[in-house]
């Protein structure tokens, strides 16, 4: 993919309030994949830089993935760097750090302090590169190691934490079990599922679910992203754009869902006592209002403006 001459294109956004429904990841050395995967309906494009590229092509990727971010992105990207305990992780970073990637994926995380090190060293590129201190977001992958759910905290961490991302192959794999059968998801990999719906609530971020890893079984797909809606994430990513329309419909409320949120937004504005009132004849409150603004945040763009 050519690098776009003169200005550097802005980013798609000017904060981090897009959409996190579908995020979908592409090699991050394959140029021609990249570009179709900037006009796909995917919410964030993933350019990963680790396990989808062979060490011989990291440099490669490197290069590319900076070519895009110069570029017309066309929507937001995410760059999944490699690894800290691996000898791409700075190189990684000194590369995109000053080119300001919607998000960075950060890998293999396993405590609140890997993310605290990444928004160190993420400062100190942007001052290096004069553009604003703390624009760019830290998307974790906090359950590819047993390890890693001793300690799911993520409170506070950083207002740089635009989401938690649930990893269950590699999870999987650290485990020695299966992912998944006939039944669906391995009853391990979901208690970690659940852990991770839960340290995005308690930490005010979204959760993101596990790719699905066959892209033609469109049933089982769905299947286990309306399991992750109904956990309360946010999204899930993807692994190949023929799965956006199903992961957009399971996280997408529906429209009596939205009509319901939309009234509970409008009845307790209207209320005088003190944020309790009726809808349809049934009490609401302050818990149905957040409730009611999430289902909203939910929305699907498009029908949002």
């Amino acid at each position: 993919m050519p690098e776009q001459k003169g200005a550097r294109q802005e980013r798609v956004t000017d904060d981090r309030r897009f959409a996190l429904r579908s995020l979908l990841f592409v090699p991050g050395d394959a140029d021609k994949k990249i570009d179709k995967a900037l006009d796909t309906p995917a919410d964030v494009v993933i350019l990963d830089l680790e396990d989808a590229v062979a060490p011989s092509a990291k440099r490669a990727a490197r290069l590319l993935a900076c070519g895009v971010l110069r570029g017309d992105r066309r929507k937001p990207v995410a760059i999944r760097i490699n690894a800290v305990d691996t000898p791409w992780y700075l190189e990684d970073l000194g590369a995109i750090g000053g080119l300001r990637p919607d998000i960075v994926m950060l890998p293999k995380c396993e405590a609140a302090a890997d993310i605290k090190r990444l928004c160190d060293q993420l400062s100190v590129l942007e001052a290096a590169a004069s553009v604003p201190v703390g624009d760019i977001a830290i998307l974790p992958l906090v359950t590819e190691t047993a390890a890693a759910l001793r300690n799911t905290d993520y409170r506070s961490v950083s207002e740089r934490l635009c989401a938690l991302g649930f990893a269950g192959e590699d999870l999987s794999a650290d485990l020695g079990v299966e992912a998944r059968d006939s039944l669906g998801m391995n009853p391990l990999l979901e208690q970690a599922r659940r852990a991770v719906a839960m340290a995005a609530a308690a930490a005010d971020v979204p959760a993101i679910d596990t790719p699905f890893p066959d892209p033609h079984a469109t049933a089982a797909l769905a299947r286990e992203a309306g399991d992750a809606a109904r956990l309360g994430f946010a999204g899930k990513m993807c692994i190949h754009p023929g799965q956006i329309d199903a992961v957009h419909a399971a996280f997408q409320p529906s429209e009596a869902t939205l009509q319901w949120a939309r009234g509970v937004v409008r009845a307790l504005a209207q209320s005088a006592q003190n944020g309790v009132t009726l809808l349809d004849g049934k009490m609401i409150d302050r818990a149905h209002l957040r409730l009611a603004e999430r289902y909203l945040r939910h929305e699907a763009p498009e029908k949002a403006q």
